[in-house]
């Protein structure tokens, strides 16, 4: 009797967890399991926005997937998944085409535009290891320019869409990096502007009030401009047009406005909302008893909170955790168990020795934030890969 093919779409927080917890759940002769992901690594999307900035270096974000899977037990397909044909139980890659008794989809995310005109187009976006290096190289080439070209003020202009947790963090990396630059470019701090526009009337909608005061101030305090209650209506070339008629000149604009889920699962027929799935509380695809849904493609709602959880690092590595036991009940007769998120906490980096952070009901602020960010991102890593993969790259030094 040939075993079980359980296939895993994805290498982000989702798919390689996934990977992980079911190579310690099922014996190698009890399920042929394969894991496709388009790199040949995993990265931590939770670190691009210090790549972007260039206060870490993306190599210190990247995990070799051969180093994290048994390789005995998982086979890793490199290749980019193209279409989903869920009657059909069959994937389609670039390269071929592959089967499955269980599908574990965990695609990760697309940039969620809103319909803002030329923003696709004109802006950049943290969400992949490639585009962080391009962002990051753009900005040393602006800053290089700026003395050779008569000193246009929009070559040392950096706007940022979205004042969400991707877009403080992004800023306060900038704030850290910006005098490095200047520095080396010879360029006046003071010139050089950081603009976050936001279009919700604060930044971090639905962060504790104290927490985000702080923020502000300190973000501020670096030299980072906001606007609030500002939503961008235009994005092109040489900058961004607001709803209220400003023009802000800018020779970088970075997006990080929102996301909804990959495209390819809406493109496969399957019923969402923003590209996700509202998956069935054992985090099953509705209708489809051996499709399981990870991560930013899987809408989860906080009954208590009448609402959306959003998308996190921290609910995608718990899934697969429920995913892993699931697939084994599943296909030893037993019963499914239903997914309920464990909030722990949740911190925002600020930049270097800087954040801010609730755990349980306790409020971070500072430095002390900045190491539980710290304790957070090690966590993760001992969960992946055990003591070696902290040592090797772990957040070691905390304060």
């Amino acid at each position: 009797m040939s075993k079980p093919k359980i296939l895993i779409l994805g290498g982000g927080y989702g798919g390689i967890m996934s990977a992980v917890r079911l190579q310690k759940e099922l014996g190698s002769d009890e399920a042929e399991i394969t894991l496709v992901n388009k790199h040949n690594y995993h990265y931590q999307t939770t670190w691009l926005h210090e790549n972007a900035a260039g206060t870490l270096h993306h190599d210190k974000t990247r995990i070799m997937i051969d180093n994290i899977i048994d390789m005995n037990k998982v086979n890793f397909v490199q290749d980019t998944v193209k279409e989903i044909k869920k009657d059909e139980k069959l994937v389609i890659l670039d390269n071929q085409e592959l089967t499955y008794d269980y599908l574990i989809i965990a695609l990760g995310s697309d940039p969620e535009t809103f319909g803002i005109q030329g923003l696709k187009e004109n802006a950049f976006s943290i969400r992949s290891i490639n585009s962080v290096r391009k962002i990051r190289e753009h900005i040393d080439y602006s800053f290089a320019r700026y003395n050779n070209e008569g000193q246009p003020d929009e070559l040392i202009t950096i706007v940022v869409g979205g004042a969400g947790f991707t877009g403080i963090e992004f800023v306060g990396e900038l704030a850290d990096r910006v005098p490095e630059l200047c520095r080396e470019y010879d360029i006046p701090r003071e010139k050089v502007r950081i603009v976050n526009i936001e279009a919700a009337p604060t930044v971090l909608p639905g962060f504790d009030e104290e927490l985000v005061e702080y923020a502000i101030n300190n973000l501020e305090r670096r030299g980072v401009e906001f606007l609030v209650s500002t939503p961008i209506k235009e994005c092109n070339e040489d900058g961004v047009i607001l709803a209220n008629g400003e023009e802000i000149k800018a020779a970088t604009i970075v997006w990080t406005g929102g996301v909804r889920g990959n495209h390819l699962v809406e493109e496969a027929g399957f019923e969402t909302m923003r590209g996700r799935v509202k998956v069935d509380k054992d985090l099953r695809m509705p209708g489809f008893d051996y499709i399981f849904v990870a991560g930013d493609c899987a809408l989860i709602i906080d009954e208590e909170a009448n609402r959306p959880y959003p998308p996190t690092a921290q609910i995608a590595i718990q899934q697969a955790y429920t995913i892993g036991r699931n697939i084994k009940a599943l296909m030893n007769g037993g019963k499914l168990e239903e997914f309920k998120p464990d909030i722990k906490g949740t911190v925002a980096s600020l930049g270097k020795g800087e954040a801010i952070g609730k755990v349980g009901n306790k409020k971070l602020f500072g430095a002390t934030a900045s190491a539980m960010k710290k304790v957070i991102d090690n966590r993760y890593l001992f969960l992946l890969g055990g003591v070696p993969m902290v040592i090797k790259k772990g957040k070691l030094k905390l304060f």
